[in-house]
């Protein structure tokens, strides 16, 4: 196998071996084997392209960019993708928090403005595309709701079927969208975790591609498509920090992943400090990364998204924060709700509460004096609050209808 001379190719983030894209699908043959139900998977693979000979090629940023990246991509033409506007979401600057003048940047990085309405799109165009070019016509993926409305909706546009596996305990309105984008879901009575093996044991009996976490190496492909953004907004500048909410630990590989391209390629001579914040109740990730053995705590956590007994990604961001010295938090769930009603009417962003998460780890940062004056801080909004709107039923209060006179309405607003 020449490594050199192929677009890309895979090493294993355990054993290091290097596997030929067209051989492997999924997770390295070797580790894989060991792999036990209840514990992180062994064998995830990291996609590595030909960075010399782009190098020798001269390639800048710019030039990345207007080619649309697809040198750094595992699909072939650009035209595969979807016929929808994927990325390239706003960065708003916030100055002002509660009328408090901050004294750093902060950048508010709003993912929620995809088509499906969560930064899940980006892994979602990247899987459909390179099945379209492989000829499959089938994908599926367990998901506690998002990953799933972003593949139904994602295959609706490229006339691909989707199938999602779910929890039954999933919000409402992630399942409406499922269903609405005419993806078959199948509840089940049991978790996340639990939804994600099925899948798998689906796509070995029915040769369906598959979508999943972490294992489907391309999910991080598509992910890490944010850090060229974030570089390209900021005016070819690192942040200081980027907050990122933490469930399977595949959102901040992805970061991880855009700017170790970058680094490779010599575009940028560093890496920020990238902070994983995970939920209290569901920090399997950040609580096992000095642990010898892993332990599992069951994850309930009100915010879904991140709400993971089993990090399927654990062992590659794992890596990338003890390579590059990142920093992790965890927050509670009421410190998330809380960030979330701050973060709605600060800025006019509504965010679910995995996604408030994020915010809730900058403002722990912000409150205990831990960023640096013209600092620039960035804070991942990875999905809409209207995604999950009974997690935030408990701080706002709805008031009852009245007559309609001006009396009635001075007593109601004086």
């Amino acid at each position: 196998m020449n490594m050199t001379t192929n677009k890309y190719h895979y090493e294993c983030i355990n054993c290091g071996a290097k596997h030929e894209a067209s051989q492997v699908k999924y997770l390295c043959p070797v580790c894989s084997k060991s792999n036990t139900p209840n514990l992180p998977p062994k064998g995830v693979l990291k996609t590595i392209y030909n960075y010399q000979k782009l190098i020798e090629e001269r390639v800048s940023f710019n030039s990345l960019k207007q080619n649309n990246f697809i040198d750094l991509l595992p699909i072939n033409n650009i035209k595969s993708l979807p016929n929808l506007s994927i990325g390239n979401t706003p960065l708003y600057k916030i100055n002002k928090i509660n009328q408090s003048k901050l004294p750093f940047n902060l950048f508010l990085k709003d993912d929620s403005q995809n088509p499906t309405y969560s930064f899940k799109d980006r892994a979602s165009a990247i899987v459909s595309a390179y099945a379209k070019e492989k000829g499959f016509n089938t994908i599926v993926a367990a998901s506690t709701g998002n990953a799933g409305s972003s593949l139904a909706g994602i295959c609706a546009a490229q006339g691909q079927k989707a199938i999602v596996i779910v929890p039954g305990s999933a919000p409402l309105a992630k399942l409406t969208q499922i269903l609405m984008y005419g993806a078959t879901i199948v509840p089940i009575n049991g978790t996340y975790d639990d939804a994600f093996d099925l899948s798998i044991k689906a796509t070995e009996a029915f040769g369906w591609y598959n979508r999943n976490t972490a294992f489907n190496p391309f999910t991080i492909e598509g992910k890490k498509t944010v850090s060229f953004e974030l570089f390209e907004q900021l005016n070819h500048k690192v942040p200081d920090r980027i907050f990122v909410p933490v469930g399977d630990g595949v959102i901040i590989s992805g970061v991880y992943k855009g700017f170790e391209d970058l680094l490779k390629l010599k575009l940028i001579d560093h890496m920020p400090i990238i902070v994983a914040v995970q939920a209290k109740k569901s920090d399997n990730l950040v609580r096992n990364i000095e642990n010898k053995e892993f332990e599992i705590e069951k994850s309930t956590s009100i915010a879904d998204s991140i709400s993971v007994d089993i990090p399927r990604n654990f062992y590659m961001a794992k890596m990338f924060l003890e390579k590059y010295q990142g920093e992790h938090i965890s927050v509670s769930d009421s410190e998330i709700i809380e960030a979330s009603s701050i973060l709605s009417k600060n800025t006019g962003l509504f965010a679910e509460p995995a996604a408030a998460a994020a915010f809730a780890g900058f403002q722990f940062y912000k409150n205990t004096n831990k960023l640096t004056d013209d600092s620039n801080n960035v804070v991942l909004l990875t999905g809409s609050g209207l995604k999950d709107l009974k997690a935030v039923g408990r701080v706002i209060k709805m008031p009852k209808p009245i007559f309609p006179s001006i009396e009635n309405l001075k007593n109601l607003l004086l």
